[in-house]
């Protein structure tokens, strides 16, 4: 069974293949808990399954902390709360690999930026202090904002539990080798900007980084970056998703800037596909999708199980390709016009 979480503004929505796919939202102008909050325009920037359960996630909301369901979303627990040093929680991850533990490691990245690891299912929290310890700290800023900075997105390594990398918004890509007790601090001609990034298990010591200044590429674990741009005719990234079988075959979600990417009224986003096949360049593909006009920048995702499946969420709905991105039928016609998706999971 396929399980797809994506979080909008205010709410959540949940669908499995099991009901075919019909929509079921939670917590609509409260937290997941139903209870009312003073706070208007909490945004869920995050969402994370444990690879281990489909039944257990975790979802960080802007300003009312981290949420945990083990039903599929049926009940949310509220937790760490008293272990964050803020309740703006922007990113969460799930290690794939296990442990022989019950649980797989949990990370949780605040803003402003601060890194919390759990080895218990969320129960217990440890901060990462030597993240804040970097030199580029002192540089970090976040263009809305300019006074704070946050973890952006977090990416525990696909083939080594010990390494983990984390894209602070804006200003670094850093890394730890040995499980988050050290950090090396970001490299010269790196990503600034990193909103997504990627690894794979059948390719090790490669990452994929979709950033603000462009499409970036390692194979050394980021001690080196290549810029593969060829056909790539717009340079703001968001979104990217990796063939689970394919590690050359890449999907990215493109614009002019952020102005052409988050709102509806002024958004003109493109999507574009490189497999390998057909040598470094990168091709838009629209077959099946919305018109770039009017279309918010497209979240995605991969299935970890089924080769050649990936997900694309937008303001016009959720979107599936079984042929490695090159066509897309919409997976379900029950999308509202208020949706304006802000992050996506997928599990089997």
């Amino acid at each position: 069974m396929t399980i797809i979480m994506v979080g909008v503004q205010n709410s959540a929505i949940i669908l499995d293949s099991s009901d075919d796919f019909k929509i079921r939202e939670i917590s609509k102008g409260s937290d997941p808990q139903g209870r009312k909050s003073d706070s208007p325009g909490h945004k869920p920037p995050c969402i994370a399954f444990d690879p281990q359960n489909s039944d257990r996630a975790y979802w960080g909301i802007f300003d009312i902390g981290l949420w945990k369901t083990n039903d599929r979303g049926q009940s949310w627990d509220n937790i760490g709360k008293d272990s964050f040093s803020s309740p703006r929680i922007m990113s969460v991850a799930v290690s794939s690999l296990k442990n022989g533990k019950r649980f797989n490691k949990v990370y949780a990245g605040t803003e402003p930026s601060a890194l919390y690891v759990s080895n218990d299912g969320g129960d217990t929290w440890e901060r990462m202090k030597g993240l804040n310890d970097l030199p580029s700290s002192k540089t970090w800023s976040f263009p809305p904002r300019p006074y704070t900075h946050h973890v952006r997105w977090i990416e525990p390594d696909a083939t080594n539990p010990d390494y983990l990398f984390v894209a602070i918004e804006a200003g670094a890509l850093v890394q730890s080798r040995d499980g988050g007790k050290t950090w090396i601090d970001r490299v010269k001609g790196g990503p600034y900007d990193t909103h997504t990034l990627a690894t794979h298990p059948k390719a090790p010591k490669r990452l994929y980084s979709s950033a603000g200044d462009g499409y970036y590429e390692s194979f050394d674990y980021g001690e080196t970056w290549t810029r593969p741009m060829e056909g790539l005719k717009h340079s703001y990234l968001a979104g990217i998703a990796v063939d689970s079988g394919n590690p050359d075959a890449v999907i990215v979600s493109a614009s002019d800037g952020p102005f052409k990417s988050f709102s509806p009224n002024g958004a003109e986003t493109f999507l574009y596909k490189k497999d390998g096949e057909e040598g470094k360049k990168w091709k838009v593909v629209s077959e099946g999708l919305p018109q770039p006009i009017g279309t918010t920048m497209s979240i995605l995702a991969s299935n970890q199980k089924v080769r050649g499946e990936f997900y694309a969420v937008n303001n016009h709905g959720i979107f599936i390709s079984t042929d490695s991105g090159e066509s897309w039928r919409k997976l379900t016609t029950e999308w509202p016009i208020e949706y304006t998706p802000l992050a996506l999971a997928v599990s089997e």
